[in-house]
């Protein structure tokens, strides 16, 4: 028997359909999209400050408002149903509910309108100003609710299955993490990397790369994250196996890095789409140095690997500072947190514990605890009880090298930066 539904989604991917046929107008514009990158460094002079004070982002076409702006510019269409009252825009949590519920339910969960950079921080309102900046109509805006509030029912034959879980998939892996308490970490490594840092009740904001966002919202009670986005993690490993050929399926990668006895002096940063956090450059391209004539693919996808956790020691040193609270581990989840080889590189590279869970996919867990929230199954209270450790990957106590590893790594993002010079 099923008691409810969960949704949980990829944030800041947004969608216009039509509000009388639910028809899409244009393809979804999804979350690594650059179309609207030099409009939002034209924007950044004069907004930028006022914008990251009130949403707590940065100046950054990852954010919805660029991608609703320019569906609204460029495609007519869009523009004569939104003059109209005819267009709904929304985040993939809100196009999901439209259609399970018929049309009836028109809504957002916090976690995801907290990424659209149109919601104050602390109201958890549309705020004017920014709708003003970039012209959307809050008309065309679905409602925001918290992420245990019931939105709808979906009725499969014959029998209306209540929906009471939302929230956006980085969110939702936090709270499948159980991290509510003040001070507790996760890193999701999927396509992209992110790590959430829990704020308790209060949204500071970041003066170094991170953004704020709202981590959740249960029984009232608003939890702030800190949060770090890396926007190719995973998406570089399926390069190496689906564009070169190192490889024919990404868990092979583990038993190539295992196969040289370190990077041979090989750093990769992929910045295909850009840098994200903490470094924020759009224009940034993706880079490869240190290669000599033996260097082979093993090389490669050593150091493909090895980004992913040098990235992580980016973030967690910026929260830590930001914070004034040490992390004392790091909980990992998503689907390259089963490489072994990774895992023990990112414990040696932070100097500190990574716990892995037995389920990885704590961005469904999340959302099914939300849901049982909903439901009145199970407490906020009750979610650190449930995970259950599958690993735990010590650091080694000679932490040296891998010190100069880093420093290498950090000499190769500001080439990367600086345009390979």
């Amino acid at each position: 028997e099923i008691g409810g539904i969960g949704i949980t989604n990829q944030r800041e991917t947004e969608v216009a359909w039509d509000r009388h046929t639910g028809k899409p107008l244009y393809n979804a514009i999804v979350w690594q999209c650059r179309r609207t990158a030099e409009y939002m460094r034209g924007l950044s002079e004069k907004y930028g400050d006022k914008i990251r004070k009130k949403t707590g982002l940065v100046m950054d076409a990852y954010f919805s408002a660029s991608k609703i702006k320019w569906l609204l510019d460029n495609v007519p269409e869009i523009r004569e149903k939104a003059d109209a009252g005819e267009v709904c825009f929304g985040t993939i949590d809100s196009f999901l509910v439209w259609k399970l519920t018929g049309g009836k339910s028109f809504v957002t969960d916090v976690t995801n309108a907290s990424r659209t950079m149109l919601m104050d921080l602390r109201s958890l309102t549309y705020d004017g100003e920014l709708l003003g900046i970039f012209g959307i109509p809050e008309n065309s805006l679905p409602k925001i609710v918290a992420c245990d509030e019931k939105v709808g029912e979906f009725v499969y034959n014959g029998v209306a299955i209540p929906i009471c879980g939302m929230a956006g998939d980085q969110q939702a892996a936090l709270i499948g993490q159980g991290c509510t308490a003040a001070g507790t970490g996760k890193v999701t490594y999927g396509t992209g990397l992110f790590m959430l840092y829990n704020l308790a009740d209060n949204p500071v904001i970041s003066e170094n790369g991170l953004v704020t966002t709202v981590g959740y919202k249960i029984g009232g009670k608003t939890v702030y994250a800190f949060e770090g986005s890396v926007f190719n993690a995973g998406s570089s490993v399926q390069w190496l196996r689906d564009d070169l050929g190192f490889f024919k399926a990404s868990a092979d990668s583990e038993k190539y890095a295992r196969a040289v006895e370190d990077n041979g002096g090989v750093y990769v940063v992929p910045a295909f789409t850009g840098l994200g956090a903490p470094y924020w450059n759009s224009e940034a391209r993706g880079l490869i140095c240190g290669l000599t004539r033996a260097t082979t693919k093993k090389h490669i996808t050593r150091a493909t690997l090895e980004a992913m956790a040098y990235s992580t020691r980016d973030l967690a040193e910026v929260m830590q500072r930001e914070s004034g609270v040490e992390l004392s581990e790091i909980r990992c989840d998503g689907g390259a947190s089963a490489n072994d080889f990774l895992m023990e590189f990112q414990a040696n590279v932070l100097g500190k514990e990574v716990n892995r869970p037995v389920e990885k996919e704590s961005t469904a867990l999340g959302a099914c605890y939300l849901c049982g929230i909903g439901l009145g199954i199970i407490k906020e209270e009750d979610l650190s009880g449930f995970r259950k450790t599958e690993r735990k990957f010590v650091p080694e106590k000679d932490g040296e090298k891998y010190e100069r590893y880093y420093s290498q790594w950090k000499k190769a993002v500001n080439m990367c930066l600086q345009g390979g010079k």
